[in-house]
């Protein structure tokens, strides 16, 4: 079987939760006969096809963007060329121009969107694109769900249900670097041994102002790992509320990432809007065993962790509450110990790679039967 994905971007192009979880779908997929392609967007001069850890990445010309939308004009073509040799074409919502794509080059193939977030803060834009993505998912022959908690708070899934089925995003934790000794003493060293973590790309949603405003009249050491469009704003914030205890690292490599999710003390997920659909970062804190903090938003992130049994979950847009639940973990070890172990239980019953792999397959199976 041949599956071609379609998104505006992919490895190692791109780092983010929707490429990630493609790229686990790919590697993972191979070992059940699943032969996959990827076409995304690029601006880089790149050559227009490579093999990544044995799949193929496809590349067109990114030509335009407007509202993180991305165009062009030779993904029509090569589009239409992959899709010719496709079993199953696996779409990555939202992407307007995914949706002309698809109606323009008339597909007849088998059709699989995952449904990774509800579009929130183009609203304006929204409702010249609500006709056509309301004709793109009726067109599709299945959609997913990443969570059930997403599932049952989304307005647009629900109009939909009759083809939807929930298949929560997996990780592979056997991809992971192992961080080496030398790794996790520089990082003890500079960090401390004890410090709360967050690990994304620093975007509006993330919720990190809040954390910020949480962190007033803490004194625990915070590390944030990532880079993003407001990262500026977040360092100018922390300077006017005189915090001492933040340490904004920017993008760091693999192994120095997992070096800090083995050795913090929790996760925090501060994130405050729908856009956070799922949350990768929190899922791989659970799969290293931490006690997480997160917002309740109605999405994903509640369904990897469960109030008071594998983290805490907080209202969103609430420093107080942030900084209290932060004040509990710090002062109760234990507590904070045992929802790390049942968070990594819950990793290895719900979440892993091999889970997700195995449910896509299945998926694609029954529709070209």
């Amino acid at each position: 079987m041949r599956v071609l994905h379609f998104y505006k971007t992919a490895f190692p192009d791109s780092m983010g939760g929707v490429e990630q979880v493609i790229n686990q779908i790919a590697i993972g997929s191979q070992k059940l006969g699943v032969e996959t392609d990827v076409l995304s967007l690029t601006t880089e001069q790149l050559p227009r096809t490579i093999e990544l850890d044995g799949y193929r990445i496809h590349r067109a010309r990114l030509d335009l963007q407007i509202a993180s939308t991305g165009f062009s004009v030779s993904a029509f073509l090569r589009f239409a060329q992959l899709a010719k040799k496709a079993d199953v074409i696996h779409y990555h919502f939202p992407w307007p121009f995914m949706d002309v794509v698809h109606f323009a080059t008339m597909v007849k193939k088998p059709t699989v969107l995952t449904y990774h977030s509800d579009i929130i803060r183009q609203k304006h834009l929204l409702k010249f694109y609500r006709p056509l993505k309301r004709k793109f998912l009726g067109a599709v022959n299945s959609i997913v769900a990443t969570s059930p908690n997403y599932l049952a708070t989304s307005d647009v899934l629900t109009k939909y249900k009759n083809k939807v089925s929930v298949i929560p995003i997996g990780l592979d934790k056997a991809t992971y670097p192992v961080p080496s000794a030398e790794r996790l003493n520089y990082w003890h060293g500079r960090v401390g041994r004890k410090f709360f973590l967050f690990v994304g790309v620093i975007r509006y949603y993330k919720g990190l102002h809040i954390l910020l405003e949480a962190a007033k009249g803490l004194d625990y050491p915070i590390v944030i790992v990532g880079a993003g469009p407001i990262e500026g704003e977040l360092k100018q914030q922390a300077l006017k509320l005189g915090l001492r205890n933040i340490h904004f690292l920017g993008q760091l490599p693999d192994e120095d990432k997992v070096a800090l999710l083995t050795l913090c003390y929790g996760v925090l997920f501060p994130s405050h809007l729908r856009s956070e659909a799922f949350g990768i970062s929190l899922l791989e804190g659970a799969m290293y065993g931490k006690p997480m903090i997160s917002s309740e938003i109605g999405t994903g992130t509640t369904f990897i962790n469960i109030a008071n049994e594998t983290g805490l979950v907080v209202p969103p847009s609430d420093p107080a509450a942030l900084r209290q639940a932060m004040q509990y973990l710090w002062e109760h070890p234990d507590q904070a110990a045992e929802m790390g172990r049942r968070a990594e239980e819950r990793y290895w019953e719900h979440f892993t790679a091999d889970q997700m792999v195995k449910s896509y397959v299945d998926l694609y199976r029954s529709l070209v039967k």
